[in-house]
């Protein structure tokens, strides 16, 4: 009976190495994967650093590009605007000359009827 109990023993205690074993490769893992992820954060703090740079760069540029664009439509609309009037401008002067023209026969023509025998 000793014997088993001996045996049992034993067998509690290479179970309880095997798990203490197994607790020990665990932690050993765990240590590595943290040291390693320790290891590599500055360089994906860099490269995420590096890619929000680049980011940045690419939105400023696409900012210039808009803002430059509006500063050319705006220049292209005040050009526009300006022979727009001038163009109004010539075509009100001309319509004026033109009444003008139209009132200076008009009072032309009178004058040389008033000026007529009667008959």
């Amino acid at each position: 009976m000793e014997s088993k109990q001996i045996d049992e023993q034993l067998r509690k205690e290479a179970e309880l190495a095997r798990e203490r074993a197994i607790e020990e490769a665990q932690r050993a893992a765990e240590a590595k994967r943290a040291e390693k992820r320790a290891a590599e954060e500055p360089e994906q703090l860099a490269r995420e650093q590096a890619r929000k740079e680049v980011w940045l760069a690419k939105e400023q540029a696409i900012s210039e590009a808009q803002r430059a664009a509006e500063a050319k439509r705006a220049e292209k609309r005040a050009a526009e605007e300006a022979e727009q009037l001038a163009r109004e401008q010539a075509r009100k002067e001309a319509w004026l000359a033109k009444e003008r023209a139209i009132e200076e026969a008009r009072q032309a023509r009178r004058a040389r009827e008033s000026e007529k025998p009667e008959k």
